[in-house]
């Protein structure tokens, strides 16, 4: 048996290129290929798609991709891991036998359950599951292994579980295993998909590869992809990356707690980088709990300001829509995209969005949308909507909560049909000690203070940094990046949770966490109650947080002048050899 396993991943999200599959069997050698289709918002499409018809629950397009590629996969021994289960992992699995039965194939699939937790109040209510009842599907000799709700990570944990035998005890492995699964999870992210310096990619950040893991026996691995695809692999794509949807340095997981203050980075070659070092502890002796609800239902509709006189002209619309539809309920967001003196209508333009939210969907609905458009002759000069009147649309409202390990029956179902109950593991640990306050932690080597007189330009922050943001609940996590040690100097003294506030006004009145990483030379910043109620809920421009690191990034702010754009290789890494 070969000591490295060679993982891929072939989705990120419920969605993603629907190629993948075919591109990365054919692109190049693998053990396992796997699927990433669950996100908070995805359960609660489920959760609709399941009310609707209790036989579905599952991500329907993964059936349509395996259908081209399943024999492709079968014949070269690649085994499939994915969690498009999503609701009805049991269902999954049946239909996948029924297309291969169609396809004349034989295949073993296994699948794992019990995620799912009653609660008669919740649309869907879902534990985060670890790796070993993936891996007890792959020791049984199945081809595909389907999950619901586990954690990202274990889609790359639980193959390598099964390939290097570790035990519960085996922490660092384990921690390794889920960074490289955490890597991987996001599909094209990790080789310049969606990366602050796509500029610098070879092909301009066109069509990235999507990622290949190679993992060792002790947990370490080299991140890679097939020859010849766009994108590229760098120190920097991957530290982008490995800021993404994270908290503190202390990274929970079922299985185990991943200390990614302890992350080493190297080039290991040409889109190649090795990632050691990682140390784990126990996890804790709970897990983590998503649940979704109906909160009600909800509508918007979008005026356009021209010219003159624009906050009056908001005014005067706001006044007149509380007045047909009543307050409450009611958002209203001027977007203040209007320029002086412009020679066209759109760039003279700022746009005022009215949300409304209610448990009633008749007021919610035409009454609110009709009443928006019946003001199109009687409210400010030039008047005119992007939007036709509508009905509304239902919202869901994400929470999470915590059950003990012991209390969530995990059940791996063998190919054979066989039902093999999963224990948790036997040593935990409480929550990790970590700031969790609106100031900074103490730093143990606190930065040295910046010369009163040292000179300054003027310039966009992101000449320096890099940064990567993204969705947890209703909360957001900002990562910062720099790209040079000077520049890491620099910024681990400036970039307090002051400095952001002041930076990010809407943050401001909201509870930010700040923790360093120096290993990636970088500061992560979560940023508590920035989206309410969850993605489905929240009525802000940018619903999932994607684009906060590039608003930050593209503030204008006084930058130390010796300090200059960061050389590295073509694609913006460090370049061949050079490590942190």
């Amino acid at each position: 048996m070969s000591d490295v396993l060679r993982v891929g991943n072939a989705s990120g999200f419920y969605g993603d290129r629907s190629t993948a599959w075919r591109e990365m069997l054919d692109g190049g050698e693998l053990d396992v290929l796997t699927g990433d289709y669950l996100a908070e918002l995805t359960m609660l499409i489920l959760g609709r798609d399941r009310l609707r018809d209790p036989a579905l629950g599952y991500a329907k397009t993964f059936l349509r991709q395996l259908e081209g590629c399943l024999g492709t996969a079968l014949d070269r021994g690649v085994r499939i891991v994915t969690n498009a289960g999503g609701l009805n992992p049991a269902g999954l699995a049946a239909a996948i036998g029924s297309l291969a039965d169609r396809l004349g194939l034989t295949v073993r699939v296994g699948y794992v359950e019990g995620d799912a937790l009653a609660r008669p109040d919740a649309l869907t209510a879902n534990a985060y599951l670890g790796a070993y009842g993936i891996a007890a599907c792959l020791d049984a000799g199945a081809d595909v292994v389907v999950t619901g709700r586990v954690t990202d990570a274990s889609l790359v944990v639980g193959p390598a579980v099964a390939r290097f035998g570790w035990g519960r005890d085996d922490l660092d492995a384990l921690a390794g295993a889920t960074v490289a699964g955490h890597l991987l999870e996001c599909g094209a992210q990790v080789t310049g998909g969606n990366f602050s310096f796509f500029t610098e990619l070879p092909d301009g950040g066109r069509r990235p590869g999507f990622p290949v893991a190679e993992l060792h026996p002790d947990g370490s691995c080299v991140v890679t992809k097939h020859p010849g695809t766009g994108g590229a692999v760098t120190v920097e794509t991957v530290t982008a990356q490995l800021l993404y949807e994270v908290g503190g340095p202390a990274y929970l997981g079922p299985d185990v707690v991943t200390r990614l203050d302890t992350v080493e980075l190297g080039a290991d070659g040409p889109d190649r980088v090795r990632v050691s070092g990682v140390r784990g502890t126990p996890p804790p002796g709970t897990l983590k709990v998503g649940v979704n609800n109906l909160g009600g239902f909800r509508n918007s509709m979008t005026f356009v300001l021209c010219g003159l006189d624009i906050p009056a002209k908001a005014a005067l619309v706001r006044s007149q829509v509380e007045a047909a539809v009543g307050t409450e309920g009611l958002e209203f967001t001027l977007a203040r995209t209007d320029h002086a003196d412009a020679v066209d209508t759109e760039a003279a333009s700022a746009l005022l969005h009215v949300h409304l939210r209610d448990g009633d969907k008749t007021r919610a609905g035409r009454a609110f949308s009709a009443a928006a458009v019946e003001l199109a002759l009687a409210s400010y000069p030039g008047c005119t909507l992007t939007t036709l009147p509508g009905d509304a649309a239902p919202y869901g409202v994400f929470t999470a909560d915590a059950v003990p390990q012991d209390a969530v029956p995990h059940v791996a179902v063998l190919p054979s049909g066989e039902r093999v109950a999963i224990p948790p593991p036997a040593r935990t640990a409480g929550p990790p000690d970590e700031p969790a306050t609106a100031a900074d932690p103490p730093e143990a080597e606190p930065p040295p203070a910046a010369p009163a007189d040292r000179p300054t330009r003027r310039a966009p922050l992101g000449e320096l940094v890099g940064a990567r943001s993204g969705d947890k609940g209703g909360d957001a996590n900002l990562g910062v990046w720099a790209r040079t040690d000077a520049t890491w100097s620099w910024l681990r003294g400036w970039l307090t949770t002051d400095r952001l506030r002041e930076l990010l006004p809407e943050t401001a009145p909201l509870t930010v966490e700040r923790y360093e990483l120096p290993n990636l030379r970088a500061v992560n910043f979560v940023v508590r109650g920035l989206l309410g109620q969850g993605v489905a809920a929240s009525t802000r421009f940018d619903p999932q947080a994607k684009a906060l690191g590039e608003l930050l990034r593209s503030r204008v702010v006084d930058l130390p002048a010796e300090l200059a754009p960061g050389p590295g290789s073509p694609a913006g890494g460090t370049t061949p050899g050079e490590g942190r």
